[in-house]
């Protein structure tokens, strides 16, 4: 698996925006992608990033019903990313990283 394949998207919700402020980032990672793979995959799409701690939380498929048709959500893979106190935050916003530049 490709580095740059194994982080989805950024996971832009409150609750995130409030731990980024500890430098903790939550992205949408591979389903099968392990701690150390996320790890990795951050160290090399973000410069300047050194990584303490990784989290993984696995979303199971909720059921969903549209009118008579009923199916599941996608499963999804969460990745709580700690960075270390001398790291640069990440600029997850298009202002944010031309500021830094």
């Amino acid at each position: 698996m490709n580095l740059h394949d194994v982080i989805l998207k950024p996971l832009i919700t409150e609750a995130s925006m409030l731990a980024m402020d500890d430098k903790k980032y939550t992205f949408l990672v591979d389903t099968r992608a392990s701690k150390t793979l996320v790890k990795k995959a951050v160290e090399v799409v973000f410069d300047d990033v050194k990584v303490e701690k990784v989290n993984i939380i696995n979303v199971k498929p909720k059921p969903k019903r549209v009118g008579r048709h009923s199916g599941f959500t996608k499963k999804r893979r969460k990745a709580i990313v700690t960075l270390t106190k001398n790291s640069k935050s990440i600029a997850l916003f298009a202002e944010d990283a031309s500021a830094e530049a």
